[in-house]
């Protein structure tokens, strides 16, 4: 089993993300802002599939010893460097999702849902307490549970999965044009910041982390026939999660243009 496999594995899955109705219900900037609200809790959580990778496969803690392999060292150091630290649309160094933060309030959308909740983990200090009592729709919180079930579990080669093939690819560039369309029909309000988020996004993805993620799990799974047949069904899951997500932001958005007739 190799990259192709799983790539040729999870196809029917990605198909189905690819051709999903949620695009085509995405149709004022309302909508849009639905959509934000709801997305940004796969743009967080992200981060914490990235920094579980560098807690298992560098050192974090001191002393400092060289752990594992130099290649997945640099790869997943490389990664952190410009999703934790990236230059913003204004030059200025955010995470992708203080970035993701700043895009959805230049539109009007709302972020107090995100801080609550980010808020009470903080207090809880339990990510699974938090997702249990939050007023989240059921497919986002079981998107953001098997998220961080799989982090617990520990399996660097599964977590690597998960932030490898479990984040579409293509999403973004689709999103893009969905967006300049926006812009064109709605020039009042600033989608500015929110269009370099994704065109970002997709020049790191395309040039630069795509690559090194997979050559991450090459080289965490090597020829263990085991640890590439988790990779396959963690990447169907992750993707299977992905698109209960799509199905509660579509509902999100469907049930608030129905009330608001």
């Amino acid at each position: 089993m190799n990259i192709a496999t799983i790539n040729n594995s999870i196809q029917p899955q990605k198909e189905l993300l690819l051709q999903h109705s949620l695009y085509g219900n995405v149709k004022t900037i309302d909508d849009l802002r639905h959509f934000l609200e709801g997305h940004v809790y796969a743009v967080w959580d992200f981060m914490s599939l990235l920094k579980a990778l560098q807690s298992k496969l560098t050192c974090t803690t001191t002393p400092w010893l060289p752990v594992g392999n130099p290649e997945i060292r640099y790869l997943i150091n490389e990664i952190v460097l410009a999703e934790e630290t990236d230059i913003n649309s204004e030059g200025k160094r955010q995470s992708h999702y203080e970035m993701y933060l700043d895009a959805m309030k230049a539109c009007g959308a709302d972020v107090i849902a995100i801080e609550d909740f980010l808020n009470d983990v903080e207090a809880t200090q339990n990510i699974f307490v938090s997702i249990k009592k939050s007023n989240l729709h059921e497919d986002i919180k079981a998107f953001i549970d098997f998220t961080f079930r799989v982090i617990e579990q520990g399996k660097p080669h599964e977590i690597a999965a998960a932030f490898t093939f479990g984040r579409e690819d293509l999403i973004p560039s689709m999103f893009t044009e969905i967006l300049k369309n926006f812009q064109n029909n709605f020039p009042e309000t600033n989608l500015d910041k929110l269009i370099y988020y994704f065109e970002r996004h997709i020049e790191l993805d395309a040039d630069e982390h795509g690559p090194m993620a997979m050559q991450m799990i090459s080289e965490l799974c090597g020829s263990d026939i085991q640890k590439w047949k988790e990779v396959e069904d963690i990447s169907i899951m992750a993707l299977e999660k992905r698109i209960g997500l799509w199905n509660a932001l579509e509902e999100n958005i469907v049930h608030h243009d129905m009330a608001s007739l």
